[in-house]
């Protein structure tokens, strides 16, 4: 006989039943159990306890590991030959907080010394304990991007996480590459943000620098508070992404003017890029013979025309004028513009302008803003009673006072209070706030003048559903 069906004699229940001769194929009947005949080469899967911190491995067994709330180990029990363990990324997390995988003892794994560390989303591997000179070898390694997803899956700048939604965030140059999409074609549209560099500030007594542009769309798919500028469902505004790489640009502040007054106007800012989405940098400000420059958002003036903003036109908006002064034996610049406001005006007898406000979103899980403009610059004769603009909500550098009285700091906290400044030397305006896209504070008069703010870099921010 070469086949003995179990079940036919299940009035052994509860008994052993031993089999023997080679060649013989046994089938169990409902219920019944085994020993001896070995491992198939799986495990069995612990689906009743998913794993969340640190924990040891049993032989035959696989696990799921949720590194949601931060990376832990997997400590392999005691290898024997032949002895089987798997893992399995339980929820697309390993790329932000990775597995590590270390053996027991003196033990190896793959024949070296030392642990293995799954850092890749929805990796997942088998490894069998061969013997002392191999350990533990991984004999299948596999990625959840390889078999699809139903969301988003992407690379590129520094990645965290927010509820159901990843956030990618590039404080520099680099390439958000897509390597599955969403099932639902709708989430395909994601959210961004695209902030460029912020312009310079003027020289002695100038305009402040005007703010990067501002670019945001909010996918419905992503629930977060925008900015008031959202410019969802224009179809200009959104990018829906395909399986593909998007080179990232993000633009550089514009240099502050310089001393000598002429040329002593701020420099534009760089623009930032995603995809079909340009933000123009900021434009500079302009000095006592120059003018505000037109860009995301205007540079403030003294005697000439203040820059125009959003330029070139997009709607909603990326920016707002520069203000605008006055040069009459009392100096008075204006302040340049912001992602959500104009540059304010110079008043006299000797107060720089304000730089405009910029906007705030919470785009990258919590409130933050971008985009303000730099304050203008002030000078009035002795004794030197002049004021410079504070620089804008949103990184905008302000503008230094007149010497003798204190000179800059950076961000747009005041005045630019830092150290004492003296006659005749320099005395710069307030730097823009690094990825912020702020314009830089204005430069007061003082003997040789000051020099303008540099603007603040920008930043870009892409935002999607990934579960």
């Amino acid at each position: 006989m070469s086949k003995i069906e179990v079940d036919a004699i299940d009035k052994q229940s509860g008994s052993t039943l031993t089999i023997g001769g080679s060649g013989t194929a046994v089938t169990l009947g409902c219920g019944a159990t085994q020993t001896g005949f070995g491992r198939t080469g799986t495990v069995d899967w612990q689906t009743g306890s998913i794993k969340t911190s640190t924990f040891t491995a049993a032989n035959g067994e696989g696990y799921f590991c949720n590194t949601t709330s931060g990376a832990f180990t997997m400590n392999l029990p005691a290898g024997s030959a032949g002895a089987i363990v798997s893992v399995q990324d339980y929820n697309n997390t390993f790329d932000t907080h990775a597995l590590t995988i270390t053996p027991n003892g003196s033990e190896k794994i793959n024949g070296g010394a030392g642990s293995i560390i799954l850092s890749t989303e929805g990796e997942g591997a088998t490894l069998v304990y061969i013997d002392g000179t191999v350990g533990w070898r991984s004999i299948q390694d596999n990625a959840f991007s390889d078999v699809g997803s139903n969301f988003i899956i992407a690379t590129g700048g520094t990645i965290t996480t927010c509820g159901n939604d990843k956030i990618h965030t590039f404080t520099g140059p680099g390439t958000f590459t897509v390597t599955s999409t969403a099932a639902c074609a709708a989430n395909n549209v994601v959210s961004h943000l695209v902030v460029a560099g912020g312009g310079g500030g003027g020289s002695v007594v100038a305009g402040g620098g005007g703010a990067g542009g501002f670019r945001e769309v909010k996918s419905p798919a992503t629930p977060y508070t925008a900015s008031p500028l959202d410019g969802y469902p224009s179809a200009p505004n959104r990018v829906t992404v395909t399986a593909t790489a998007f080179p990232i640009t993000v633009g550089g502040g514009g240099a502050g003017g310089v001393v000598p007054d002429s040329p002593g106007n701020g420099t534009k800012g760089v623009n930032s890029t995603f995809s079909t989405i340009t933000s123009t940098g900021g434009g500079g400000g302009g000095n006592d013979g120059g003018s505000g420059q037109p860009g995301g958002s205007g540079g403030g003036r003294l005697r000439n025309s203040a820059g125009a903003g959003n330029t070139p036109p997009v709607s909603p908006p990326q920016g707002g004028d520069g203000g605008c002064g006055a040069a009459s034996g009392n100096h008075y610049a204006g302040g340049g513009g912001g992602a959500t406001a104009c540059g304010g005006f110079g008043t006299a007898p000797g107060c720089g302008g304000n730089g405009g406000a910029g906007a705030t979103t919470s785009i990258n899980g919590s409130p933050k803003s971008f985009s303000g403009g730099g304050g203008g610059s002030a000078s009035v004769g002795t004794p030197y009673t002049a004021t410079g603009g504070n620089g804008g909500v949103g990184g905008g550098g302000g503008a230094s006072m007149q010497q003798p009285n204190p000179s800059g700091s950076n961000g747009g906290v005041g005045f630019n209070n830092g150290a004492d400044g003296t006659p005749g030397s320099a005395n710069p305006g307030g730097a823009g706030g690094t990825n912020s896209g702020g314009g830089g504070g204005a430069g007061a008069h003082g003997g040789a003048g000051g020099t303008g703010g540099n603007g603040g870099s920008g930043i870009v921010i892409i935002r999607y559903k990934f579960q």
